[in-house]
């Protein structure tokens, strides 16, 4: 079984999309029904293996690093009290054993590639993975299927994809492949950021997930400005070649948007009073 090392996690945005509730909760740590949107993330990358999770966060946002510090005070007050399900809650915050966090600073925002490129001095060797916590992927754990997908011999990039409505391909990057291709990865000619709908490639989009070649810290290094006038990852990856498209077999919540937000919960709502009542028939 593939595993993924390291996972790079960009957490350093404003979340100007969800204010006023971000002007002092990070939107990262809103939760979706009962659990902050990056413990989420947390889970997934661990899902895939990984023993060295990157937090590319702002100085503005020390409450991502608080989440993660171990509070044994309040765990022995809820063991006292036998609040057992919330301690269980509480505990599956701490990261397990073996698993290194790094928490780097991305202290002007140029965009995604840049905020990757930061933390690439905790990279290590072999393939990293990145998740954008906004993107919230629900069913099997998506980077853990990507991970088991990847190969590094053939690809240099596998980028989670999806269908978007035609009026939404400006907001993405944007897949030109063969979509009849059987397989969950498909190789691709191109990868375009955010075109306009009238020369895009396809409807195929790619969400936060990605699994790339230790290149891209090179190729990032001497990428220009693009789109928006950021440093786009999109373009890095596009000039690696080797580019693939994963069709994951989640379901994806934009929770960087309040109404995705709401929608991701109810999901969630969903998931856990369908566990709750299988647990309550045995």
């Amino acid at each position: 079984m593939r595993t993924l090392n390291t996972v790079i996690f960009p957490v350093a945005g404003l979340g100007t999309r969800m204010l006023p509730a971000t002007k002092v909760m990070p939107k990262e740590l809103l939760p979706v029904y009962d659990t902050p949107l990056l413990q989420f993330a947390i889970d997934e990358a661990l899902a895939a293996g990984a023993k060295r999770i990157v937090l590319v966060s702002h100085p503005d946002k020390p409450a991502i690093a608080e989440y993660f510090r171990h509070d044994a005070a309040l765990e022995a007050t809820l063991a006292e009290k036998g609040k057992h399900d919330l301690l269980a809650a509480v505990e599956a915050s701490n990261l397990p054993e073996g698993v290194d966090l790094h928490i780097v600073m991305q202290h002007e925002q140029l965009g995604l590639g840049h905020a990757v490129l930061c933390g690439a001095d905790y990279a290590g060797d072999g393939p990293v993975g990145v998740i954008l916590p906004d993107d919230l992927i629900l069913g099997a754990p998506c980077l853990a299927e990507m991970t088991a997908a990847y190969d590094p011999e053939t690809m240099n990039s596998l980028v989670a994809a999806q269908q978007v409505a035609p009026q939404h391909v400006s907001r993405y990057g944007i897949f030109d492949c063969d979509e009849s291709v059987r397989d969950d990865a498909l190789p691709c000619a191109r990868f375009v950021e955010k075109p306009d709908p009238s020369v895009a490639p396809s409807r195929l989009a790619a969400v936060g997930r990605y699994i790339l070649d230790q290149s891209v810290f090179d190729i990032l290094r001497g990428t220009g400005r693009g789109a928006g006038g950021e440093i786009q990852l999109t373009d890095a990856i596009a000039d690696m070649g080797g580019i693939h498209a994963f069709r994951f077999s989640g379901t994806r919540h934009d929770c960087g948007s309040k109404d995705g937000l709401v929608e991701a919960t109810l999901a969630v709502q969903k998931m856990r009073k369908r566990a709750h009542l299988s647990v309550a028939a045995k």
